[in-house]
């Protein structure tokens, strides 16, 4: 038995149907919290971890083919995008062509069929929140779904336990907010107590891919499978050099005490380390997301490990409702999938490029991905039309949401291809075929329109 706290949160947990696996899942984080754990990775503790690069690996064409035939993929699909005011599957946001981020996903993993002669499944790990919306998007592609296989599986929810007390959190105006993910590290745990790892290891598959649906550069690329077959690792995760927009962002190192890789987030960084979180010198790679697996090596993990893979401890600490402070604090036990880099002896990083890390978080990088910076391929593949990536900061007050962002753009986004950065502040309209050249900043106190076919330079 353990504390009233926990059984509590048992009880809850089996009385809304959770899975056996994800509440002792939860228990062995409960008592880690209990007992103090803060899931804090010191600076002390860790070196800075190099890599080698994906441009400099030969991959012969045969390997990495016969590496994506044995290959399955995995999109992380159960984000709301509830900060940019959405309240269905963020997956659904049009992006070029009246195409939606699943919609080019789709259409990418269908044309690497063709292409490879694969089977390449593609399952979604949805939420209860995207479940319904995501599968009826996808009812379109008739072939999508491999036989045999689901289309998607469900992540886990755990309760939310008030800050005093470690007790679950009770919110009758909106019991939904009783609830919360426990991050992407729920991936495994859901991947087993659901059954979709055995059955794609009973199904031959020897490789998984995984990453979010929100990243559309993340193509389960045979150049890439190939790297991962031939190296014979366990694990392996995609880096990217860290920028300035990183430098809050988690990042890579190697533990001290045993040599193996660790992935440092932001909310596992001490006070007193951010300066060297910061330092893009000393920390030089960023996860991507984007994850390989073996799938017998993640079984017999799991298999060990009686189905807690023990991920570190994510101790976030939010408001009962987020979008009202002056409810009670609360405490989300969460973990990151990236940090099951650890667990694995062996394990590898690569360096890809940046056309593999094409987030949207918020909806400045949402107009980048619309502008032209990119082209899509009938390959349905994101190609970098230009030299750099801009940097875009538009002010909060009036383009932060979805709704509030689409009516300041109606006819669509301006062309950022010879833009170094744009920044807005205030409220501005933009009229169709608007060219951004170089450093602009807007800056109005009262709302504007920028006339059709406009060219703004550095002077604007």
């Amino acid at each position: 038995m353990g504390s009233k706290g926990l059984e509590t949160a048992r009880a809850k947990m089996q009385d809304a149907g959770v899975d056996p696996v994800a509440i002792d899942t939860f228990a062995h984080y409960y008592r880690l919290l209990e007992h103090g754990e803060t899931g804090m990775i010191p600076e002390s503790s860790i070196s800075p971890l190099d890599m080698e690069a994906l441009v400099d690996v030969e991959v012969p064409d045969d390997v990495a083919a016969e590496a994506v035939r044995k290959t399955a993929v995995i999109k992380l699909n159960g984000g709301l995008g509830t900060s940019m005011g959405m309240d269905r599957a963020k997956s659904l946001l049009c992006v070029r062509r009246g195409l939606s981020f699943l919609d080019i996903i789709a259409r990418q993993v269908l044309h690497l069929r063709t292409e490879y002669d694969a089977t390449l499944p593609l399952i979604f790990m949805d939420s209860f929140r995207t479940s319904a919306d995501t599968m009826a998007a996808l009812a379109r592609y008739d072939d999508l779904q491999v036989e045999g296989l689901p289309l998607e599986f469900l992540q886990n929810k755990v309760p939310k336990l008030l800050a005093k007390g470690l007790v679950p959190a009770a919110y009758p105006k909106n019991p939904d907010l009783e609830w919360c993910p426990p991050g992407h590290g729920d991936l495994y745990t859901a991947l087993r107590g659901t059954g979709v790892l055995g059955r794609l290891r009973d199904a031959g598959y020897q490789h998984v891919f995984v990453s979010n649906s929100d990243n559309l550069g993340a193509v389960p690329d045979a150049r890439v499978a190939g790297w991962f077959a031939q190296s014979g690792a366990p694990f392996a995760i995609e880096a990217v050099r860290r920028t300035a927009s990183d430098r809050k962002g988690g990042h890579f190192a190697r533990r001290k005490a045993d040599g193996r890789i660790v992935l440092r987030e932001t909310a596992q960084t001490l006070d007193s380390d951010k300066a060297a979180l910061a330092d893009l010198d000393r920390h030089q790679f960023t996860s991507t997301n984007n994850l390989w697996f073996d799938v017998d090596a993640m079984t017999e993990a799991l298999d060990a490990r009686q189905g807690i893979l023990g991920l570190p401890m994510i101790r976030n600490v939010k408001h009962l409702d987020p979008g009202d402070p002056s409810t009670p604090e609360v405490i989300q036990i969460e973990t990151a999938m990236g940090a099951a880099i650890e667990i694995f002896e062996g394990a590898r990083t690569i360096e890809v490029g940046r056309d593999r890390f094409v987030p949207v978080k918020t909806t400045n990088d949402l107009l980048v991905l619309r502008s032209d910076i990119y082209d899509l391929g009938r390959d349905f593949v994101l190609d970098q039309a230009s030299q750099q990536i801009p940097y875009v900061d538009l002010d909060a007050d009036y383009y932060k949401l979805v709704g509030d962002f689409d009516k300041r753009f109606p006819e669509g986004a301006p062309s950022l291809r010879e833009a170094t950065s744009l920044t807005v502040d205030g409220d501005v309209t933009f009229g169709h075929g608007v060219k951004v050249v170089g450093d602009v900043a807007i800056k109005t106190p009262s709302a504007q329109r920028v006339d059709a076919d406009a060219v703004l330079g550095d002077d604007a």
